[in-house]
């Protein structure tokens, strides 16, 4: 992941549904994503099944090897301690980069890079693990320009639908926030994310949007054409 972000290179990534070996061995055969989005943000903390979902994808693998994993943890304000216990948990499992939902300053924005040690990317120009902010509240939206610009950042994301329950479903509220966070992004450098489909990956990819999340698989390839990759 962040060697294809250090070259300006789209990145696809599609969710995780079942979390389960099987669910892992089937998506690892599908060349098409960079990444599985595997999530924690709600239920049980349950790196076991994690990690079995991974074994799913790497003993499923092949020569050009398994996907990277991209895990969401819980938000930091729910407390710093637990999100720095549940990041050094992930990074130990292996994961790829760390998912941070619902950050709303530029402090929690600091934490999530310092969580994610010496190895991240592009606070070491060599590192290898991206941390991922996901902006998805009015106040995080206001605070876009500060967050986006905290040293150390790698991704920052809009979240249509935590967004849109934020701005009480108000479709144009909604887009303007998103619009908000991506000039941030396109400010000052930073690679900003979106959920897309079939029906709208092209665009967002017109917009400057350089990681995308797909739920539907076939959006991988309409999008991966689109970015000429």
């Amino acid at each position: 992941m962040a060697s294809l972000l250090a070259d300006d290179q789209a990145v696809f990534g599609i969710f995780s549904q079942q979390k389960t070996p099987e669910e892992g061995a089937e998506l690892v055969a599908n060349r098409e994503p960079d990444f599985i989005f595997y999530s924690m943000e709600t239920g049980p903390f349950d790196i076991p099944r994690m990690q079995a979902f991974m074994e799913g994808m790497l003993d499923n693998a092949g020569p050009e090897g398994t996907h990277a994993t991209a895990l969401r943890i819980p938000p930091i304000r729910d407390g710093h301690d637990e999100a720095r216990e549940r990041v050094a948990l992930g990074i130990e499992s292996g994961v790829d980069s760390i998912v941070f939902p619902h950050v709303e300053t530029a402090e929690e924005a600091m934490l999530a890079v310092q969580m994610m040690g010496n190895n991240g990317w592009p606070a070491n120009e060599q590192g290898k693990l991206v941390n991922v902010l996901l902006i998805e509240d009015q106040v995080g939206v206001a605070n876009a320009r500060e967050i986006v610009n905290t040293p150390g950042v790698s991704v920052v994301i809009p979240g249509p639908g935590d967004l849109s329950r934020a701005y009480g479903r108000d479709q144009e509220a909604t887009e303007n926030a998103i619009q908000t966070v991506l000039a941030a992004c396109l400010e000052f450098d930073i690679p900003c994310g979106i959920t897309a489909g079939v029906n709208d990956i092209a665009e967002r990819l017109d917009q400057g949007f350089e990681m995308i999340i797909v739920t539907e698989a076939e959006a991988l390839s309409v999008g991966r054409r689109a970015a000429g990759r």
